[in-house]
């Protein structure tokens, strides 16, 4: 490993601070290499089009992926939930952060002169914002009468969006809020039954080269064991179903005393039709885990589901 290890990263305030908290880690841990971070536009900070018409998987590493294999950054640090389930060819995923609060948050307007503790406490007709189909989909099965309006822009747009009347409330992961320092906005976090959530959300990926030995090495130090075997696992399930994060799929994996619990639901976008499922075991058998529950949903209506999109 050289003097320097360069960070990619997205502009985006929510991702620099991710990327800062890797830096700042690296930097304790190797007091002789400079760890710096360099800034890479990704499709989807470029256009504003809804996520499912630009392309949806991957908008939001490709750029940094091929930034790696270019070798003008040496790590590439991603919300895991947006990270495709297949690694591109020559990169690894060296570690995953431990996962931060991995529940969806409802948000309401700051003027708002109460605090709902459940999506089932707003009013009827009530808009939400969200430009996520998972969301989507599992928001109009709860509650059908809900007009869902699309949501597009980082954390603070969204919120000035929400602020300046253009929604009733908004739906956003509780790990980003946390990371901005904004959980004083949550109104309530919704429990995983309720809302299940994205695969890997609220972990980090932390992807480099898969030759460089010595800063695979390095980046291993920042791996959180429990994190990585329920990420594997939820990410396994994905890759079954063969979906990508623009499609109403979603997952949660606990570890507990040596036992992994993992919950998956797929949906038809207008929440109509949900398909869940749920396996536990041992973790050293996360990923069969995982992907033994994908195959099963698929057998059970998921594939239906997923080919009618």
């Amino acid at each position: 490993m050289t003097d320097q290890l360069v960070i990619g990263s997205r502009g985006s305030k929510l991702a620099l601070i991710q990327a800062e908290w890797v830096r700042a880690r690296l930097s304790d841990l190797t007091r002789t290499v400079n760890v710096r971070i360099e800034i890479i536009k990704t499709t989807g900070d470029v256009k504003t089009d809804p996520l499912a018409a630009i392309g949806g998987r991957g908008v939001f590493t490709k750029e940094l992926e091929e930034a790696l294999l270019d070798k003008r950054i040496d790590v590439a640090v991603h919300s895991l939930k947006d990270l495709p389930t297949t690694i591109a060819a020559g990169l690894t995923l060296a570690a995953i952060s431990e996962r931060e609060d991995a529940r969806d948050a409802l948000v309401l307007p700051r003027n708002a002169n109460q605090i709902l503790a459940s999506l089932r406490d707003l009013p009827a007709q009530a808009v939400v914002g969200t430009s996520s189909p998972r969301r989507l989909a599992q928001l109009k099965h709860l509650r059908p009468d809900l007009v869902i309006k699309e949501l597009r822009g980082n954390v603070d747009t969204r919120l000035r969006k929400l602020d300046e009347g253009e929604y009733d409330a908004i739906v956003l992961a509780a790990a980003g809020l946390c990371r901005l320092g904004l959980q004083y906005r949550i109104s309530a976090r919704m429990p995983a039954d309720e809302m299940t959530p994205a695969v890997g959300q609220g972990a980090l990926g932390i992807e480099t080269r898969a030759d460089e030995v010595d800063a695979i090495a390095l980046l291993r130090k920042l791996d959180h064991q429990p994190t990585r075997l329920a990420c594997l696992a939820e990410r396994a399930m994905l890759r079954a179903l063969g979906g990508g994060c623009q499609l109403p799929i979603a997952a949660y994996g606990v570890i507990s005393d040596q036992e992994l619990r993992l919950e998956g639901l797929v949906a038809s976008r207008d929440g109509k039709q949900i398909v869940r499922d749920r396996t536990s075991g041992p973790i050293a058998e996360a990923e069969q885990l995982g992907h033994e529950l994908g195959r099963r949903m698929a057998e059970h209506g998921a594939a239906a589901l997923l080919a009618a999109e």
